[in-house]
């Protein structure tokens, strides 16, 4: 099942939430939740706005401003998005890496300049030692 599917109707949906529909309503208009709407213009609920609904209750139990809680819904809400959007270049990158045999890698030589590397080659570097003594000025 999706999670953002509408499925419930405010009646439905307030119980789930364990709220009164005009409280449903008034979260509505401060788009502390937005519903989608059918033809009709009544709302329709999804089971992760039933989530949040109760999200919404706990942070106001604790005593939490209806803005700070709206702050709080846009903050997660973000942090969802952007972990959804790194899982999908993540896919992205894993099937790039796998579908291009004989890829290039670059790296930077000693003096700093971009060179070209066949994939598991690598670069050679300079092991020697310098060690550094202050004269003596006694």
């Amino acid at each position: 099942m999706d999670p953002s599917a509408p499925l419930f109707a405010i009646a439905v949906a307030a119980e789930l939430a364990e709220m009164h529909p005009q409280t449903l309503r008034q979260y509505d208009r401060l788009g502390l939740v937005s519903p989608t709407r059918t033809s009709g213009k009544s709302r329709r609920y999804s089971m992760r706005d039933v989530v949040q609904l109760r999200e919404i209750a706990r942070l106001s139990a604790e005593g939490v401003s209806l803005e700070g809680i709206r702050r709080v819904l846009e903050l997660e809400n973000k942090v969802t998005e952007l972990s959804e959007r790194v899982r999908e270049l993540e896919v992205a990158l894993a099937d790039e890496l796998l579908n291009r045999p004989g890829r290039r890698v670059f790296a930077a030589d000693e003096a700093g300049d971009v060179i070209s590397l066949r994939a598991g080659q690598r670069i050679r570097r300079q092991n020697q030692l310098v060690v550094w003594r202050p004269l003596d000025r006694g």
